[in-house]
């Protein structure tokens, strides 16, 4: 696929200050990819050359999964929101021979224990690095033995025991991927990819990069997500695509409305669990289509879109062998009854985990984890880890994360690790993490705590031992907190998360919230405010129900 892309003069990146053409994106992977196989070469290294990728979206992050592909390397993307020790422990585990960061990356990655001598840290922003590429320049080529079945990406995500699982995706099932977005969504080479989610993430890897490469679309970088900046983007690469998740859709929703939104030139985007409200004020004020999807970076779709499905449901089934079951007896749940406001009202019965029956000859499986390629391959199926329920017209919905998964910004976020982190508090005395349902999107995580004295509790006081955690994660960091001086536990004294699940924030015992973005700063909920937070909810067409885990 890149490699058609030889000789191609339309525009293929893009930032603010520059732009390449196709084919000089392919001698930019080239020459990156000549450089890392002479490194590896030096090192004498017998292992795979895999490619840590430590960066925002940045021109080079597209070079470098170009020079993978190239090179039959593997990029390793990076979360630069992970703590310091998880990020040393994703660097470990996936066997990274070289790095490619910014300065700043540089400096965060000199203080943790990853195993790699300082120059296999390549900084993009040295000029030292410009020099070595431009030494590299050759005609590009793809190595000998590339093909379908060579490994293209390691991408992480984090399972229920907080554990790093990095799954494994080729460059053959990238591809294909590729493919059946283009049927699936109209991709074209007309289009103008807006890349505003992370590189790192399967989302605009998946979903943007590679069908913009199998068409020779264009391909639009902003560093970051910015709600604020989000419309001038589009307006200055005349982006006609872009992807999301249901955090960012909603910080875009909470911006000031303008009379000229819809003067645009977006034709649709895609993304996941985003609020029926906020897709539907998307589309009203920027006059855009969205497509609701869902899906993982380990399996295939499971779900196709039906205009006709109803708010909040994912469309129906992929195909027959994509059903909802009970995970202790594995038989197919019967129909979800819902009730006028889409409340299930028979959960014990209706509410299972997805499973695709025939869905295993998708999963490449994880990264040297065979205990989690088990676990997700149970039976011969593919185990989402997802629960979900189908109502009695055959639309699938999503009903949460099994286990202890909390959906975040299109992240899930472990809360053992998180708990680990509140435990060292030298006044915590038990400590339980949790998802509950987030008013516009997906979920926010909610942490209960056990103290001597909760009257006693200094929240400001606490908000700096969190901050200044390096392996708490920006995203880990609890938007809720319930200080107790007695969380309830089972007669083997676990922690009865479920309890606290369903309670909340409605409880006689202390709330904290921490609203908004930016500097953490917790405000304790009185009886005003737990309304209010519970309204915000029927003003983005959700519920807050409980999570089911």
């Amino acid at each position: 696929m890149l490699l058609d892309r030889r000789d191609d003069h339309h525009p293929g990146l893009r930032t603010r200050a520059r732009a390449w053409t196709w084919d000089e994106v392919v001698t930019e992977s080239a020459a990156r990819a000549a450089l890392a196989t002479a490194l590896h070469r030096e090192r004498a290294c017998e292992a795979p050359l895999h490619i840590g990728v430590l960066l925002d979206n940045v021109p080079d992050f597209v070079f470098w999964l170009g020079a993978a592909a190239l090179a039959g390397a593997t990029v390793v993307g990076l979360n630069p929101t992970r703590g310091a020790s998880d990020l040393a422990a994703d660097i470990r585990h996936a066997d990274c021979a070289m790095i490619v960061t910014d300065t700043v990356g540089s400096e965060r990655l000199a203080s943790l224990d990853h195993g790699l001598a300082a120059d296999m840290i390549l900084s993009v922003d040295d000029s030292g690095y410009h020099r070595r590429i431009e030494a590299h320049r050759e005609r590009p080529r793809a190595a000998a033995g590339v093909d379908a079945s060579t490994l293209m990406l390691l991408l992480f995500t984090s399972g229920t025991t907080g554990s790093s699982k990095a799954v494994r995706c080729t460059q053959g099932r990238l591809a294909r991927i590729a493919y059946a977005a283009t049927d699936k969504f109209g991709h074209h080479r007309g289009d103008v990819d807006y890349c505003c989610m992370p590189l790192f993430h399967g989302n605009a890897l998946m979903a943007l990069w590679a069908p913009a490469l199998a068409n020779g679309a264009t391909v639009c970088l902003t560093p970051t997500f910015s709600a604020s900046g989000f419309l001038p983007d589009v307006r200055f690469f005349g982006a006609t695509f872009f992807t999301y998740v249901g955090k960012a859709l909603a910080y875009l929703m909470a911006t000031p409305e303008a009379p000229d939104d819809g003067d645009n030139t977006l034709h649709r985007g895609f993304g996941t669990e985003a609020s029926p409200e906020d897709q539907k004020e998307f589309r009203r004020r920027f006059g855009a289509e969205l497509y609701e999807g869902y899906g993982s970076s380990e399996g295939g779709a499971v779900a196709l879109p039906d205009s006709a499905a109803p708010p909040g449901a994912l469309g129906r089934p992929a195909h027959p062998d994509v059903v909802v079951v009970d995970p202790a007896t594995t038989t197919p749940c019967p129909p979800a009854v819902l009730d006028g406001s889409g409340r299930v009202c028979n959960a014990d019965e209706a509410i299972g985990e997805i499973v695709d029956r025939r869905g295993v000859r998708d999963f490449e499986g994880y990264y040297r984890n065979d205990a989690a390629d088990a676990e997700r391959t149970r039976n011969g199926w593919y185990w989402t880890g997802d629960l979900g329920y189908v109502d009695g017209d055959g639309f699938l919905y999503f009903a949460g994360r099994r286990g202890d998964w909390i959906r975040v910004d299109g992240e899930n976020i472990s809360a053992l690790s998180i708990e680990r982190v509140l435990r060292r508090h030298p006044d915590v005395i038990a400590a339980a993490v949790y998802g509950v349902p987030d008013p516009r999107s997906g979920d926010q995580v909610m942490a209960a705590i056990e103290v001597a004295d909760p009257h006693a509790f200094d929240p400001d006081a606490f908000t700096a031992f969190l901050a200044a955690q390096d392996d708490l994660g920006a995203k880990g960091f609890p938007r809720l907190l319930r200080v107790s001086a007695d969380l309830p536990v089972t007669g083997s004294n676990k922690i009865l998360k479920r309890d606290l699940q369903a309670q909340r924030w409605h409880t006689a015992e202390a709330v904290y919230h921490w609203a908004g973005r930016g500097t953490p700063r917790y405000r304790l909920m009185d009886a005003a405010d737990r309304q209010a937070l519970d309204d915000e909810f029927a003003s983005h067409g959700r519920q807050p129900h409980a999570r089911l885990g």
